[in-house]
Parts: structure tokens; C-alpha cells; sequence
């Protein structure tokens, strides 16, 4: 064990002034980043709810999520507290439902006959009434967000125009995930600025980061760029580390493609201009040196090819 000797070198080391004092960011960031992860944890939670539900109306029998597309709609919202207020007739239910959903009555009253009892309305009524105040909180806290933010919207236009942003070029579902996104930054661009320490190896333990919330998602679109947006489409989803995923492993690539996003950052709000993307041919150029093509040669050569380079109008 060499904790006790490791603080005594620390303690040394801070008494000489030889130790970065920890990054704190500015208040308002610190206020933005609690409410935003503190809304997401509700979002999640609301989540859990939902299934938690489904399963009570597996249980009760009760099939509406093979008919509805979204069980918590107005159309399935009115057939729960229907249920929940003691209306079991598949008929009845049925005919609650609006819109579209009107044109799948049949399978309606198929899916709603089941042996809903007392248990599963209790149950049933107790989730309901969690989800409405699982609601009613993320849109007072959304309302806060939004007050915070407005300060920073300057910078949040600048950040939002990075692929793979909340409201970026890459869209998120979720309009609400743009603030957590631009929140996370604060800790890993004051680390790739110099001003925060970087966590290092410790004997056999694996350092740890910096793993802002909301950036490695916000990597992982711009890294799957090229599935969503077709092929060769965007600087970030042709980085090399992108095509040799294969071997690298997709978390690498994830890695990779969130340190571009970060130095893409840190120039945009150094410079105050948008983000500008280079094209999905950007690495290939910066490549196509006449030493490149010379040391791609040598590799062939080694392999035992002959090599005989042609320009491509002639071949």
C-alpha cells in the first residue's frame, strides 16, 4: 500500500506550488450543467416509468402497445384512466380513441380484452399520476434551462453548428439535449486547454478522463455520420480512425471523433465563426503528398508487387 506515502508527496508538492489548482467553471455553467443533469435523470426515470406500466398491462392481459404506437397518447392516455376509473369493456375502450388510431378499432377491441382486476388499476393509477409529475418537473426545469441559457445563447449558435450537436446538421430526436451538450464541454475543454489536470495512470488502475455528459452521444452521431447522411458525406465521419473501426473497435473511434469535436470547440469560440466542415475528402488530400504516395509504394514493394503509377486520366 503506498497511499499514506503517495498523499505525503502530493502534500510536498502542493506546499511548492507545483500542483494546478482544480478547474472550477464559471457559475452559470455550474447552474446549467445541475439542472440539465438533474432534468435528464428525470427524462431517464420517466423512462422506467413507461416500461413499468407496459408491464402492468402485460400482466392485466391488456395488448394496446401492439395496436397504439405510443401507449401514453391521447388516444392511449384516455383508455388508462378509463381503466383505472373501472371502464373494462373492450367496446367502450375502444371507442375512445382518436385520429388515425379510429381506423384500427377492431384490433383495439381484441387488444383491450384482457382480466384487468383492482391490483392492476392501483398500480396502474400510481404510475399515471408519476408520470404527470415526472412531466410537470422537466418542463418547470426546462423553463429554468431556458432561462440560463439565454445568457450563453451567443455561444450555444456557435457550438450547435458542430455535426453531431443537439441542433447541429446531425439533428437530435430531443430539442431539450442541445443545453446538456454545450453544458459538458466546460470540464473537457478546460482540460484540453491546460487550465484543468489530466487524470493519469495510477499503478494498474486505467485513468479515468474526462467523460463529459452528452459528448460522447454527441461524438457517436457525428461518428455514424456517414450512415445517416450517405456515404462520404462529413469531415468527422471520414476520420481515419472511422474507416479502420474494423480493428481500432468502435469505442476508439467514439474517443477519436470526441477530441475532434473539443479542439473544433475550443477554435470556434476562440475565433467567434461558425462551424465550416472540410469536406469528406479532406483527409485523402492532406495526404496525397508525393512522400505519401512514395511511402505507399515502398509498403507494396515489400509485399513483393511491382508498382507502376499512372495518372488517372491516362489510365
Amino acid at each position: 500500500m503506498t497511499d499514506v506515502a503517495d498523499s505525503v508527496w502530493i502534500c510536498q508538492l502542493v506546499e511548492h506550488g507545483l500542483v494546478r489548482p482544480s478547474f472550477v467553471p464559471p457559475k452559470p455553467i455550474r447552474e446549467l450543467r445541475d439542472l440539465t443533469r438533474y432534468r435528464k435523470a428525470l427524462i431517464q426515470e420517466r423512462t422506467r416509468e413507461g416500461q413499468r406500466l407496459q408491464k402492468v398491462l402485460e400482466d392485466a392481459g391488456i395488448k394496446l402497445g401492439t395496436v397504439a404506437s405510443d401507449v401514453l397518447g391521447v388516444s392511449g392516455r384516455a383508455m388508462l384512466d378509463a381503466l383505472v376509473s373501472g371502464t373494462h369493456d373492450p367496446a367502450v375502450l375502444a371507442e375512445l380513441a382518436k385520429g388515425r388510431l379510429r381506423a384500427k378499432l377492431p384490433a383495439l377491441r381484441e387488444a383491450l380484452e384482457g382480466r384487468f382486476r383492482a391490483h392492476h388499476a392501483l398500480l396502474l393509477g400510481e404510475l399515471l399520476a408519476h408520470l404527470d409529475y415526472l412531466d410537470e418537473a422537466v418542463e418547470r426545469l426546462s423553463t429554468q434551462v431556458a432561462r440560463v441559457v439565454a445568457p450563453l445563447s451567443p455561444l450555444l449558435a456557435l457550438l450547435i453548428t458542430i455535426p453531431g450537436s443537439a441542433s447541429g446538421p446531425l439533428r437530435s430526436s430531443s430539442p431539450r439535449s442541445a443545453p446538456t451538450w454545450a453544458s459538458s464541454l466546460s470540464r473537457a475543454l478546460g482540460e484540453l486547454g491546460g487550465d484543468l489536470p489530466r487524470q493519469q495512470r495510477v499503478g494498474r488502475q486505467a485513468p479515468r478522463g474526462h467523460d463529459p455528459q452528452g459528448l460522447p452521444m454527441a461524438a457517436d452521431r457525428a461518428h455514424r455520420g456517414r450512415q445517416r447522411r450517405g456515404p462520404r458525406q462529413g469531415h468527422l465521419s471520414r476520420q481515419p480512425v472511422r474507416q479502420a473501426e474494423g480493428t481500432a473497435g468502435h469505442k476508439k473511434a467514439i474517443v477519436a471523433v470526441a477530441h475532434s469535436i473539443l479542439v473544433i470547440a475550443w477554435h470556434l469560440l476562440a475565433t467567434g465563426q461558425p462551424y465550416s466542415d472540410l469536406g469528406a475528402d479532406w483527409f485523402l488530400q492532406r495526404h496525397s503528398s508525393e512522400a505519401y504516395r512514395n511511402r505507399l509504394v515502398r509498403q507494396l514493394e515489400r509485399m513483393g508487387h511491382k508498382v507502376t503509377l499512372e495518372p488517372a486520366d491516362a489510365a
